[in-house]
């Protein structure tokens, strides 16, 4: 089982305005899967500062094979999820974010003012996914066939990705 955590940021859903809607959609899927243990989440501002300070305690501290962010990766001034995952990560992996935004936009043009970015710290992955509760399916549909083929990848795995 990998360990996984999953951030909700949103300045309503913090403040209780409003429910966490993409947060549970993720918890959910990655413990369908059967493979992953949820085992940190948390809802957060809009700050750089919280978000960051999460991220690299749950990587560095709790030692987490994936982490999923929902929300702020929009354009509002706000939306600052992608500013705080890129002063966390060590390795950008724009593959991911770029495939989340081509599933997206097969459905709406507006997918493409997500922001989000995907990378690496240490030996996790993380991804920040939009807080649309529809956006947060589509980025988890564009992302499955390849999730736990990439942890394994950061775990030292060597089989050569052609292989599978």
């Amino acid at each position: 089982m990998f360990k996984a955590g999953v951030l909700t940021v949103s300045d309503s859903s913090y403040k209780g305005l409003r429910d966490d809607a993409g947060g549970p959609l993720i918890w959910e899927y990655l413990e369908g899967t059967g493979r992953f243990k949820i085992v940190a989440k948390d809802v957060c501002p809009d700050e750089v500062d919280q978000i960051k300070r999460i991220l690299i305690s749950w990587v560095d501290e709790l030692g987490l094979d994936l982490i999923f962010t929902t929300g702020g990766t929009g354009l509002s001034p706000r939306d600052v999820t992608p500013e705080a995952t890129s002063k966390v990560i060590e390795r950008p992996v724009p593959g991911i974010s770029e495939a989340i935004r081509a599933f997206g936009l097969k459905k709406t043009s507006r997918a493409m003012l997500s922001r989000g970015v995907s990378g690496v710290r240490g030996q996790c992955l993380i991804i920040n996914l939009p807080g649309s509760p529809k956006a947060v399916q589509d980025g988890l549909a564009a992302v499955e066939e390849v999730l736990v083929h990439a942890i394994m990848k950061l775990q030292g795995d060597t089989t050569p990705c052609g292989s599978s």
